[in-house]
């Protein structure tokens, strides 16, 4: 083990637990080390910002330890079960997706990856472009390459598709490094983008390792996952060269005449797809050597009597109402012509489907909300869904949902401006809200029984029907991108009473399972709303949405910008020192709000969370008299009064708090006589989660004391609870606590 008397090994440490804030177990690492600043120095020590104040802390813990034994046992123990950066061993990521049953020619992009593939080492990335137009196979082309070339890379293959970010934006480079460190075995994700560029390449340093990142708009996306590592070998895919980005150009071009009929061929399993020169003549003009195009007519080769421009022109009263929609534009491109010579052949009902979930960039389709689009049931989507898959006008996921190519998107979405009018639209757009919507609440509801929520959807649906919170929990995470994307439809189509219950109803995956990062963008939208709706009130306008009835007043309006400002700084103080300051912007505004509301519950949760922040900062006696605070605007609820049924389990977690804050200023007692007190509450009420949390802090703080015995059987107890919920998010620190006491001292 490190020495902890020594300056050098305690900066390591600091500097390792600061790289892990983003998690549960580098947060709690870090109040843990506060603590320890504290009775080391005798003072409020405040909590470091930067290398030098960093260095300077270690000069005073290491000088501690080498002049008091209890100060050295208690940094040991820290040493021990400080934050790992990896779970185990690296691991060994599979990601590339199958490569295409028939792939045709090809053969000189291919070579020219194998040349800077096999190019010598010599200090420069091995970066390679794959570009060419929608289509026209250049993801087929990077993934064909990694299949066939996966001895090259044993120590694994990452790949992702860049356009799947929040409400399917595109993923910018930190984003990708994380999702990547995780892939790589990485537990404690630092949250500072350049730390995370840091540990990315020293983790893949000394790897033999392909990465595939799919669908690139810009070279700025790309720069930050670049390495020098002789072993990695980055492969770019995008639309058209790149500005800026230094890589082997690998152009991909429409396949030539020879190699069309080849893979017409192998399709529609003859050797010459027909016997009419002039179909195939119109065929491959209108494909264009587009791969995609070509896998589309060889379907209406196989069976021409269902291709839509073989119907009778004449016959167009009997013809369904898409197939009689405005030709393509000259010189489209051929991806949208295929797309538009499958739209034709489609079912009425299949074909509606196809334009009105095109209506806003969903990042995985399922049949719930299709459905929903359609005002039909998941009975009738699902076969629906599988039919556009079949066809090729719905991509399919590994996870089973569906996805548009963007052009094959953008024609679904123009058919539907055409075929189903505005109101058509933004109804089908309404409808997969509100699903979200309705979805949500009722696995929150489940997840976080006991909390107060706020919104009129709380009390008009019951909880969902779940075995138990952590499977209402793993629901919510499962299908967290499509909520987020729902709460940046609402946002953008003017419904700002679905966006904030939507925000609502993500508070128990934010907690839980941690997911502060991937919530903001939708916590954002949040906040503007709740302004919106306090405007609206403040000048007499009805808010639109279900809850108008409900939010009509200025007072209602105030405890929503209330809420939503504290949601939002809960997410920003979780992902790092750097949001810090914006975070205690939007608690002050929370706190505001809820006094101009008259609303002591919000306050004092606004206020609570600003305690937290406090903890985070080392600033102990100010989070003492900030819970103290919260907790005499709670007394002052009288029986009966609103929100008087929710005062005692915000007391207790006040407890809590307390007692963390009070093992900061260094009385344990007082500190372990306020948990305690929080723990039989939570016992009694059956709250498992907050009992477990509740546990932690009591364990953590027999630990400090040099009472590991007592803490084992604390930390195993929470363990068990937190495994039942499913909140992975504190487990990792758990585990590296109980596998620390477990080695014991060195």
């Amino acid at each position: 083990m490190l020495d902890p008397t020594s300056t050098t090994a305690v900066m390591g440490l600091l500097s390792t637990v600061t790289m892990s804030m983003a998690t549960e177990a580098g947060k709690r690492a870090w109040e843990t080390i506060g603590v320890l600043a504290r009775r080391v120095a005798g003072r409020e020590v405040p909590a470091p910002a930067g290398v030098e104040a960093r260095g300077e802390l270690a000069a005073i813990l290491a000088d501690g330890a080498r002049q008091n034994p209890e100060h050295a046992r208690a940094l040991a123990t820290l040493f021990r079960t400080a934050p790992g950066r990896v779970a185990g061993e690296i691991a060994i990521p599979r990601q590339l997706p199958t490569t295409v049953r028939f792939f045709t020619d090809r053969q000189e992009p291919l070579k020219q990856l194998t040349r800077e593939a096999a190019r010598k080492a010599d200090g420069l990335p091995r970066v390679a472009l794959v570009y060419g137009q929608s289509g026209i196979g250049t993801s087929a082309v990077a993934v064909h390459w990694g299949s066939t070339n996966g001895h090259r890379f044993p120590d694994g293959q990452l790949y992702l598709d860049l356009r799947n970010g929040p409400g399917a934006g595109t993923l910018d480079g930190p984003a990708v490094l994380r999702r990547f460190l995780r892939k790589l075995g990485v537990t404690d994700v630092p949250p500072a983008a350049d730390d995370c560029a840091d540990l990315y390449r020293s983790i893949v340093a000394e790897r033999r390792l392909l990465v595939v990142l799919d669908h690139a708009r810009s070279a700025a996306q790309i720069r930050p996952l670049l390495t020098s590592a002789p072993g990695v070998f980055t492969l770019v895919v995008a639309r058209r060269p790149l500005s800026g980005l230094d890589a082997v150009p690998v152009p991909v071009g429409p396949l030539a005449r020879k190699d069309a009929l080849a893979l017409l061929g192998r399709l529609t399993g003859t050797r010459r797809p027909t016997a009419d020169e002039s179909v195939l003549q119109e065929v491959l003009s209108r494909c264009g050597g587009s791969p995609f195009a070509l896998r589309t007519a060889a379907t209406f080769l196989a069976d021409p009597s269902h291709h839509p421009r073989q119907a009778d022109p004449d016959a167009t009263g009997d013809r369904p109402a898409h197939r009689q929609e405005p030709a393509l534009r000259d010189g489209d491109n051929p991806v949208r012509t295929a797309a538009d010579d499958l739209y034709r052949g489609l079912p009425t009902d299949a074909a509606r489907l196809y334009r009105l979930l095109a209506l806003w960039p969903w990042p995985a389709i399922g049949s719930a909300q299709a459905a929903a689009a359609a005002g039909i049931t998941e009975a009738e989507a699902g076969p629906l869904l599988a039919d556009l898959a079949a066809c090729r006008l719905l991509e399919t996921a590994n996870s089973g949902r569906h996805h548009y190519r963007p052009l094959v998107r953008q024609h679904a979405e123009e058919a539907a401006a055409h075929q189903d009018r505005p109101a058509g639209c933004s109804a089908a757009v309404a409808r997969v809200v509100s699903w979200a919507l309705r979805f949500a609440v009722r696995a929150d509801r489940t997840v976080l029984p006991q909390r107060w929520q706020l919104g009129p959807r709380y009390t008009q649906l019951e909880p969902g029907p779940y075995a138990n919170a952590g499977e209402a929990l793993a629901a919510l995470d499962a299908e967290l991108p499509n909520l987020v994307a729902a709460v940046l439809a609402a946002d953008e189509y003017g419904d700002p009473d679905s966006v904030w219950q939507l925000c609502e109803a993500l508070w128990g995956v934010q907690l839980k399972a941690g997911r502060h990062e991937e919530v903001l963008p939708a916590l954002r939208a949040g906040v503007r709303a709740a302004r919106f709706l306090e405007a609206e009130s403040a000048t007499g306008a009805a808010a639109p949405g279900d809850a108008a009835g409900s939010a009509a007043g200025s007072s209602f309006a105030a405890r929503v910008v209330s809420r939503m400002h504290t949601q939002l700084a809960l997410a920003l103080q979780e992902l790092g020192p750097d949001r810090y300051a914006e975070a205690e912007t939007a608690l002050r505004a929370a706190a505001e709000a809820s006094q101009r509301a008259g609303h002591r519950l919000g306050r004092a949760t606004a206020l609570e969370t600003l305690g937290l922040l406090r903890l985070r900062q080392w600033r102990h006696q100010e989070a003492y008299d900030l819970f103290d605070e919260a907790d005499g605007l709670l007394v002052a609820i009288p029986e009966g009064g609103e929100g008087a049924k929710d005062v005692p389990r915000a007391r207790a977690l006040l407890e809590r708090h307390r007692g963390r804050a009070l093992r900061g200023l260094g009385d344990r007692d007082a500190a372990v006589a306020r948990l305690e007190r929080a723990l039989r509450y939570f016992r009694d009420t059956a709250e498992d989660y907050n009992t477990a949390r509740a546990l932690t802090d009591l364990a953590e703080t027999h630990l400090e004391a040099g009472r590991p015995a007592e803490a084992l059987p604390l930390f195993e107890e929470a363990a068990g609870l937190l495994a039942g919920e499913h909140a992975e998010f504190h487990l990792i620190r758990l585990r590296e606590l109980r596998e620390g006491l477990a080695d014991g001292p060195e």
